[in-house]
């Protein structure tokens, strides 16, 4: 037994594997971790539920398969049949008793720019008194960025899935800053909103019209080759989309043209909006999978962050948001922060976001960290993940596809939670932005989801 050369294998703590390397000797790194605790006999049943492998085949063949584009933009109340004194949100169901800062500054200042409220004291006694409907935009094929509060007057991106036949909606993007989605709502916000009613939603309309449907796949594809990852950094997606659209911009509104064209290239951030609902048609796509674990949308109102999972319906299984770990702005720093906000986790889910950072070294300077973090955080997604995105690939991984497709069973067994990169609001209602940065989900959304999965396996899988 001992005539060889032995070989040294470390498993699980680093300390001995350093002591190791620190003698010089060769040895093989197993980096094994416990499954989440308690999680075992849930584990196995729904490892042995006989409908597992073929389902979650089925689910993240439909997420890959899906080919999004962009058709047309409509105001909200022609596609989201929103009543009067009817709201969206991002994330998992909320009251107003329990909603974040940003979130209550978000719908105190859409009463406003709906003339629903007189100032904002009025609106936000209407919506203490609970005279004023809240809705998530998941429950509406929509998804919205932050606060996500969407209303009837707000104009919607339309996104058709040419292989599946589903739609999914998203708000046009207001730039950074003091914008609604991180909770401002003073004159500058309700102004920029009014001319983007007035304007901005018109003129994409008419240009789109004149260009016909854009394909979000293939520019997503080409804007990760160019270091974007499509959640935080998204300057060579907004910039190819403004390539496409401008000729047809001008063709459509040469009187408008300028102002449009100027808004846009002055908001890096444009596409993100569009990607988003990429994003949301394309996991769409996977619902409703019996015995599916894979998880179709990832979502955060500011106080919960919840997932659902393909196998399970429309349930929320939802966990405490945590508060990012990243880089602020100005004099801004963690004592502002607001818990983790928005729909656009759904650009993880889909494959991209955060595990796609490896194709995006600039996001460091953004979200905080190094390139190697930025490279082993995408790296450690293959590990949670059913397959590789075909179309989404990373240059410095040798274009290997994404990691998409995340299995509560694989969470669970490793230990390992997604990894979401993300703007960070201000606590305070009206502040806007400080800053963005890194978060995991809450271990509790996962683990729960898991027991379900457990509880609905048939009883005899012998």
């Amino acid at each position: 037994m001992l005539s060889g050369d032995l070989q040294v294998i470390t498993v699980g703590a680093g300390l001995l594997g350093e002591a190791v390397d620190a003698q010089a000797v060769p040895r093989v790194g197993v980096d094994w971790r416990p499954p989440l605790p308690g999680t075992e006999a849930a584990i196995a049943r729904v490892l042995a539920d006989p409908r597992r492998a073929a389902a979650n085949e089925t689910a993240v063949d439909r997420l890959l398969s899906a080919r999004p584009h962009l058709v047309t933009v409509r105001p909200a109340h022609e596609v989201l049949d929103l009543a009067p004194g009817a709201f969206l949100h991002a994330g998992p169901p909320i009251g107003w008793k329990r909603a974040s800062g940003p979130l209550r500054g978000a719908l105190i200042g859409a009463m406003l720019y709906e003339g629903a409220a007189g100032d904002a004291r009025e609106a936000e006694r209407m919506l203490a008194a609970g005279d004023v409907r809240l809705s998530p935009c998941h429950h509406h094929r929509t998804v919205g960025p932050m606060a996500g509060v969407v209303s009837r007057s707000m104009w919607m991106l339309e996104v058709h899935d040419a292989e599946h036949g589903g739609t999914a909606y998203c708000s046009l993007n207001e730039g950074l800053g003091k914008v609604l989605r991180y909770g401002a709502y003073g004159p500058e916000v309700l102004k920029r909103l009014q001319w983007m009613g007035d304007v901005l939603g018109p003129v994409l309309r008419a240009a789109l019209a004149v260009s016909g449907p854009l394909d979000l796949r293939a520019l997503m594809a080409q804007a990760l080759q160019m270091g974007d990852e499509l959640h935080n950094r998204n300057r060579a997606a907004t910039s190819l989309l403004l390539r496409e659209l401008a000729p047809a911009i001008v063709d459509a509104a040469p009187e408008r043209a300028a102002e449009v064209l100027r808004f846009i290239h002055g908001n890096d951030h444009f596409f993100l909006n569009a990607g988003m609902a990429a994003c949301k048609v394309s996991a769409d796509a996977a619902r409703n999978v019996p015995g599916s674990s894979m998880v179709v949308a990832m979502a955060r109102n500011g106080t919960d962050f919840g997932i659902q999972v393909s196998g399970l319906g429309d349930r929320w299984f939802t966990g405490p948001a945590g508060v990012p770990d990243g880089l602020y702005l100005g004099a801004y720093g963690p004592a502002d922060a607001n818990p983790d906000i928005g729909d656009s986790t759904i650009t993880e889910t889909g494959g991209v976001g955060g595990f796609a950072m490896a194709a995006s070294p600039a996001i460091v300077r953004f979200v905080g960290g190094d390139v190697a973090e930025a490279t082993a955080a995408t790296r450690s997604m293959y590990e949670i993940t059913l397959a590789e995105h075909p179309a989404y690939q990373i240059p410095g991984l040798g274009f290997r596809g994404t990691p998409v497709g995340i299995d509560v069973t694989l969470v669970a067994r490793t230990g390992l939670l997604p990894v979401v990169n993300t703007g960070i609001a201000g606590r305070v209602a009206g502040t806007g932005q400080v800053g963005a940065g890194l978060v995991n989900p809450p271990v509790e959304a996962f683990t729960t989801a898991l027991a379900a999965l457990a509880e609905e396996a048939p009883e005899n899988t012998a």
